[in-house]
């Protein structure tokens, strides 16, 4: 079957949109993910959350990375058949946008937050704040915006190894966050806490450095 050009034709694409409809699933299960607070009675300070044994955060965790796994997938077999598509150019990155920004909007939701025992100012479990997502954004459109100019005036403007590395850095990112919160408790000073917070501000600086070589080009173009 794989040898059949026509199906090879159609196989990247539909891992694109494959990706989108695992992204509306991960959408929907974080959505129900609301940890409820923090038990700090010294029965060892679990964080409870609308699942049983967290398996919501680790439901979600699977999803993201099997998505994840599509979006390796799709590109390397439409480069290695040789099928790279206008709708697969254009879906591609949409798909892995709305995946990973939806991702850090929700991680920076208050589904997120939990405070000690009910009482006093709640903390974000994640480690993400709204202003990084804003950068996070900001990034994108800002690369979107200039590939789109440069490849309107018909001259190439694809990914560098800044941008793969800042996709590949944010795909681990978001389940590594996940998977910490269902099995250990991100407490303020905790080991869990510091991992989250090294992770994210990564992350972060990652993936604003990433834009840069995107900029230079477009001053070059």
């Amino acid at each position: 079957m794989s040898n059949d050009p026509g199906i090879r034709r159609h196989i990247p694409n539909a891992l694109t949109i494959s990706r989108l409809v695992l992204g509306v699933v991960f959408f929907a299960v974080m959505a129900r993910t609301q940890p409820s607070g923090v038990d700090g009675n010294g029965l060892g300070d679990r964080i409870t959350t609308a699942f049983e044994n967290d398996l919501g955060l680790l439901l979600a965790a699977a999803i993201f990375i099997i998505a994840a796994v599509t979006d390796a997938a799709d590109g390397y077999l439409a480069r290695k058949w040789q099928v790279v598509s206008r709708f697969g150019r254009v879906m591609d990155p949409f798909a892995d946008k709305i995946l990973v920004l939806g991702a850090f909007v929700m991680l920076a939701g208050t589904n997120f937050h939990a405070g000690l025992n009910d009482a006093g100012p709640s903390f974000p479990l994640t480690g993400v704040q709204p202003w990084m997502v804003v950068i996070i954004l900001a990034r994108e459109l800002l690369v979107t915006s200039l590939r789109g100019m440069i490849e309107g005036d018909g001259k190439d403007f694809s990914a560098t190894w800044s941008g793969k590395w800042k996709m590949i850095l944010q795909s681990v990112a978001v389940p590594a966050i996940l998977l910490t919160i269902a099995f250990w408790t991100p407490l303020p000073d905790s080991t869990a806490r510091r991992f989250i917070d090294v992770l994210v501000w990564l992350t972060v600086a990652v993936t604003v450095v990433s834009g840069v070589p995107y900029v230079r080009r477009a001053i070059a173009k």
